[in-house]
């Protein structure tokens, strides 16, 4: 029981911070862009998908706030 205790705590904390990283690469990727109409719209989709994929590989190692 205390191992499905823990992964939920896991899943949940793991998930939240895949969350903020796909939503900072999304915003770092759009303000890269001169204007508005100029973002490579699949090109911010990939590298913020990319980025939540390796936040939650990232959090395999261990998240402090679980442990």
């Amino acid at each position: 029981m205390k191992d499905k205790e823990y992964m939920m705590k896991w899943m949940r904390a793991a998930g939240i911070r895949a969350v903020k990283t796909v939503a900072q690469t999304a915003i770092a990727t759009i303000g890269a862009s001169a204007v508005l109409s100029a973002v490579d719209w699949p090109m911010v989709l990939s590298a913020s998908v990319l980025a939540g994929v390796l936040s939650l590989l990232t959090s395999v190692a261990g998240l402090p706030e679980v442990e």
